[in-house]
Formats: C-alpha cells, structure tokens, sequence
C-alpha cells in the first residue's frame, strides 16, 4: 500500500499537559477541578423546552431552514439594543451570531493572521484561543496588565491584533481595573490595532459593580466604528450547549467575519438563535442569573476556604470577586506544576497547570482551580487530595 501524504505540520504544536488534563475525566471517582464548566444543575431546561415548543410550533421554518451567514437579523438587532449605551451606538451592522464563543476567536484569526503573524496577548491567556490559532503558527507578544510598566501601545504597536479577557481572565480571574482598560484602547486607536475583548465571563460577578466594557470606552456617540472587537455568549450564564455567541465591531469588521465564516459553518442553528431570542424577549436570561450568582459565589468561598486550610504551604492566591477561577501560585519557584498534575491524577483529583495558558510554554509554577462545576464539599475533598500531591512533588 503507497504511503499516504502526512497530516498537516501544526498538529503537532500541541502538548502532552493539554491530552492529559483533557483525558482525566475518565478516570473513576475523580473530582475535576480543571475545567472550566457550569453546573448543569442550573440550566432552565424546562423553560428552555417550552421556549423550543413554541420555536419549532410558531416560526418552523426560521427554526429549521438555513439561517443568514451573519445570523437572524432579529436577534442581531436585540444583540445590539443589549449593548448600546449613550456612548456606544449600535445597529444589527455591528453585530454577527455565532457557534458559540470559540468560533468568533477562530474567525478573528482566519481574517487577520497570515502564518507567522504577531498577537499581543494578555498573558497567562486562554488556551482556547491558543488552541483556535494554533493552524495559522502566530507568534505572541505577551501583555501583563497587572504590571507596573505596562504600556499598552508599546504591546499592541507592530501586531495584527491585541488579545485580553479583562473580566475575570481565563486562567487568573483577575479584572482589569478601568483605568488600563481605557488605557488599551487608546492605545488601539493610536497604533490602529485591532483589539479583541473577550467577555464570557463578563455577567458573574459576585462583590463589586461591574466595569465598563472596553468596546463602550470606544465609543464616541457616533455609529460604532471602532477598533474593539468584543466577542460575547451565552455559555456560562445559561447553557453552553446552545452553541450561541456573537461578535460586536466595526461594520467593516462584521463584513469580513461574515465572509469567513460562510466556509466554516454556512450558518449558525436556527433553532438556538430563535430559542436565544426568545430568551432575551421573556427575561429568562436575568431571571435565572440571581441562583447562578448565589450558587457561584458560596463555592468560591468554599474553594477559597479549603485552600487556606490544605494549600497555604505551597501556594499563594487572591479571592476573585467574580468569573469561575482561582488561580494559585507557588511559592516555591521551582515547584513543577506539571509534575503535581500528574500527582493530582494519582490522587485522584486534576488542576489546570500554567503551562498550558502560557502563549511561550516556559510558566511551570501556578495552577488554575475551577470553583463552579463542583460542590462544596467536593471542592473541599479535592483540595485535600491536592495537598496530598503535593507532598508528593516535595518529596522528589
């Protein structure tokens, strides 16, 4: 039999941390801190049902034919509406639907990396993201917020596009204070960088007001046209399994996303847009939000609380005030915390190690803990089965 041609050279860009962590779920009796998932408790499946009843009995045909690449103009207009403030002035023009919050990362790459292009990304950073632009091998340029030299143009000059989540990042759960917001996006507007607000997370917070938007700080009162290019979902605040999500930017961004987009999906599931619809027309949205809050909030608290009493030899921490992640650093800084994943396993419980959010692949020395998907006391118990690792890793 003749050789077959080999498969395409980016595949093997990836990382042995990533399969591992990925695998762990099927492991028995394992308690997964590593993901970064609801609770499924929480989904409104009945309202969602009676919702899909009257989709699929009222509107059949916008429900089940073909939808328009950039999405059903009907929900492109809510979408629009939901956002604009005094400052921000928004029109269906500005807003694309898509296959979940993931998709609008890939498309952004499609549409503004040639291979080998430059991304200032906020640093550690999503690996979804990292995953999503893996076949286009960009380099990456990484931004650290938090620090005090931080200086947004000199991040963003020379690459084809800026990269943040600052509502409570994905791995860290920090917030970008408003003033490094503005900051950035002046900095946009000055170099003529695209920049991408990543905002899954943008609806769970739990002890504070919540900030401005970056693409609103953008605004200057006049039809949106500016460089921020916001990407949104409903994944974390009702169900991911939707599959709904959107972008928010400049037309000229929208038209070229839309083309992109036509050879990837062709379009978006009817049923979802009508049934995200109709859950922005009923409120179902906001209704559900107090309980997911309520619930969140008392595992970060119980998470946090755990970690005080197990990990305090080997990590420090800071609560976040929002999103679904703590994020813990070694005090030891040749503490591998690839090597404690691979304890965590044997313990019987599973983190997220820092290498894997690291856009370059060298930070070892910090894990990412999910406080969202678990109970209280299975928070609890996986923290004392980390510790267990870790004792592990310092006795080698």
């Amino acid at each position: 039999m003749a050789k077959r041609p080999a498969f395409a050279d980016w595949l093997d860009d990836t990382n042995d941390v990533t399969r591992m962590f990925l695998a762990a779920g099927q492991i028995p009796g394992l308690i997964n801190l590593a993901g970064g998932l609801p609770d499924p408790q929480l989904y409104p499946a009945r309202a969602l049902a009676d919702l899909a009843h009257a989709a699929l009995t009222e509107t059949p045909q916008d429900a089940l034919n073909y939808a328009p690449i950039e999405g059903y103009g009907a929900l492109r207009d809510a979408l629009a509406t939901r956002y604009e403030t005094d400052k921000l002035k928004l029109t269906r023009e500005n807003v694309l639907i898509t296959s979940g919050g993931i998709q609008g990362l890939e498309l952004i790459g499609k549409v503004l990396l040639n291979e080998g292009g430059a991304i200032a990304t906020q640093t550690p950073t999503y690996l979804g993201a990292l995953d999503a632009w893996r076949p286009r091998r960009p380099t990456y340029r990484p931004m650290r917020p938090d620090a005090n030299d931080f200086d947004p143009a000199v991040a963003l000059r020379g690459c084809q596009f800026g990269y943040t989540v600052p509502n409570f990042s994905n791995p860290t759960g920090k917030l970008v204070p408003t003033n490094v917001r503005a900051a950035l996006v002046e900095a946009a507007q000055s170099t003529g960088t695209w920049l991408v607000e990543d905002d899954p997370y943008g609806a769970l917070y739990y002890d504070e007001t919540p900030l401005p938007r970056m693409i609103e700080l953008a605004g200057d009162g006049a039809p949106y046209d500016g460089p921020v290019i916001y990407l949104g979902s409903l994944s974390k605040e009702l169900a991911p399994g939707l599959r709904i999500g959107w972008v928010i930017a400049a037309p000229e961004m929208i038209a070229k996303l839309t083309l992109a987009k036509q050879g990837s999906d062709m379009s978006t599931s009817g049923l979802s847009q009508v049934l995200t619809l109709r859950t922005f027309e009923t409120g179902l949205d906001a209704r559900v939000l107090p309980d997911i809050l309520t619930l969140y909030a008392a595992r970060r608290d119980a998470l946090c609380a755990a970690m005080e009493t197990h990990l305090t030899p080997w990590f420090d921490w800071e609560k976040p005030v929002g999103g679904m992640f703590v994020w813990a650093v070694a005090r030891n800084p040749d503490f591998n915390t690839d090597d404690l994943l691979q304890a965590a396993l044997r313990a019987k419980t599973c983190v997220s190690p820092s290498s894997v959010f690291d856009p370059l692949g060298e930070d070892r020395r910090a894990i990412r803990i999910n406080f969202t998907l678990n109970s209280e006391p299975q928070l609890a118990e996986g923290i004392r089965r980390l510790a267990v690792a870790c004792q592990e890793v310092d006795l080698r």
